[in-house]
């Protein structure tokens, strides 16, 4: 069972910066394909950023060019760097992992992993 530890959320202002952590648990690590969704208050939980085994990133349009998601596969981490935060970023933001890599999947869908942290909460203020 991969287990997923989620860190580095807090309070910031707006225009701030934030890098949150997620930590893997798993032997294969560097195989897998690690997402970042997040849910707002009163909203579903949506999708952010993946990243691939080789790599390869995808990001949800509303943060292209202010979140950016990496990997050390050497340490079983996975991060999101979020810059120019703005209030409307606030959530509680969830790591997932699929152990798969396989283009069977669709990586936007939170039907495509398998496994998730607990969350960790991010408030922007103005």
């Amino acid at each position: 069972q991969v287990q997923l530890v989620e860190s580095g959320g807090g309070l910031v202002q707006a225009g701030d910066s934030l890098r949150l952590s997620c930590a893997a648990s798993g032997r294969t690590f560097s195989t897998y394909v690690m997402g970042w969704f997040r849910q707002a208050p009163g909203k579903e939980r949506g999708f952010i950023a993946y990243i691939r085994s080789n790599n390869i990133t995808y990001y949800k349009d509303f943060v292209k060019g202010r979140f950016t998601i990496s990997r050390d596969n050497a340490k079983n981490m996975v991060y999101l760097q979020m810059n120019s935060l703005k209030p409307e970023d606030t959530a509680v933001y969830y790591c997932a992992a699929q152990l798969i890599d396989s283009e069977h999947y669709n990586y936007l869908s939170q039907l495509a992993y398998t496994n998730w942290g607990q969350g960790t909460q991010v408030t922007v203020v103005s």
